[in-house]
């Protein structure tokens, strides 16, 4: 049986609604999973509307998955009705944050319990969401406390790149505080079984540096490379995996994207992010590791500037539901 993959709604006030109809009227998905949104169902046939979608909102009560149609050109929505009719597009509104927060507890519990088989989630917009009184930087902290989970670690995947990250949503000089061996090692650990998983078999690695030239030994810097990324890549290189760094990072970007690794261990949130996204927003995933659920995830924000024109691009989407079928495929056939 395929998979049921719950969809969260995101920010209401984003393009969460529009990418999620949009998404759904590709009748691929349905042959692929069984695609479940978690959500607000007057929203959605807002967004239906605003991209002329022929589609069949059908709310469910509850969390009764029994009553689900999954079916092509019907859409099963866990609607919540947190949502005010007139709630604006494109503006921060902490009904909207909040709203997204109540979204994903739902998901995250029916993953838990085995209801869904993964989650994939729109975005959501963080200043809403502290508005919304949940103080936490992003998707990945947030369903890190609410599945109880203990370190984790954000993945951008492409078709030509994979990127983890050692810092995520923290300020350069905190990101560079924070960096240990100890937290490198565990990162790069994280990194090589979810390529294993993935069926890689010896990924290849490559582990960035801080500084410019990775240190130039020692000529730029404080010595972090040395003291922070050294040992981490020695440590997992005892364990006869094939992972080298820490290399400068404009070079390893280069060679990964041509082929040469199977995955970048990036230090801090833009040494990552800046490459995946000049690669293509529409193709990118975000993956988040450590979890004890699947959770895959659009690489793009809320786009409040064009929240509600319809012109909002799935792709990114499609690809996350791809990606979260994928993992949930092999979960299925390993349990």
């Amino acid at each position: 049986m395929t998979p049921i993959i719950a969809i969260t709604m995101g920010d209401a006030a984003g393009v969460g609604p529009e990418v999620i109809v949009k998404a759904l009227m590709h009748r691929e998905v349905y042959e692929r999973c069984r695609p479940l949104v978690i959500g607000d169902a007057r929203r959605i046939g807002q967004a239906a509307e605003i991209v002329q979608a022929k589609l069949t909102i059908h709310p469910l009560s509850g969390e009764r998955l029994s009553d689900a149609r999954f079916t092509p050109g019907v859409i099963n929505c866990i609607d919540l009705a947190l949502i005010p009719e007139d709630l604006p597009w494109g503006k921060i509104s902490p009904i909207a944050g909040d709203a997204a927060y109540r979204y994903l507890k739902v998901a995250a519990r029916l993953a838990m319990n085995g209801s869904i088989q993964a989650i994939c989630t729109a975005p959501l917009n963080k200043e809403a969401l502290h508005a919304g009184g949940h103080f936490f930087p992003g998707h990945t902290e947030l369903l890190a406390s609410l599945t109880g989970a203990g370190e984790v670690s954000m993945m951008l995947s492409t078709p030509k790149l994979r990127v983890v990250h050692v810092t995520t949503h923290i300020g350069l000089i905190d990101a560079i505080e924070k960096i240990d061996a100890a937290l490198v090692e565990r990162t790069i650990i994280r990194a090589h079984a979810a390529l294993e998983r993935a069926g890689i078999k010896n990924p290849r690695i490559g582990v960035c540096g801080i500084n410019p030239h990775a240190g130039e030994n020692g000529l730029f810097g404080r010595g972090e490379e040395g003291e922070k990324i050294v040992p981490a890549v020695e440590a997992c290189r005892r364990k006869g995996w094939d992972v080298k760094g820490p290399l400068p990072a404009d070079t390893l970007f280069f060679l990964a994207q041509r082929g040469d690794f199977d995955m970048v261990v990036a230090m801090y949130h833009d040494q990552g992010h800046g490459p995946v996204k000049v690669l293509g927003l529409e193709s990118g995933v975000n993956i988040t590791l450590g979890l004890p659920v699947i959770r895959t995830s659009v690489d793009h924000g809320t786009a409040f500037d064009i929240a509600g024109t319809g012109h909002a691009d799935e792709r990114s989407l499609l690809e996350a539901i791809n990606q979260a079928i994928q993992l949930a495929t092999v979960g299925i056939q390993a349990g």
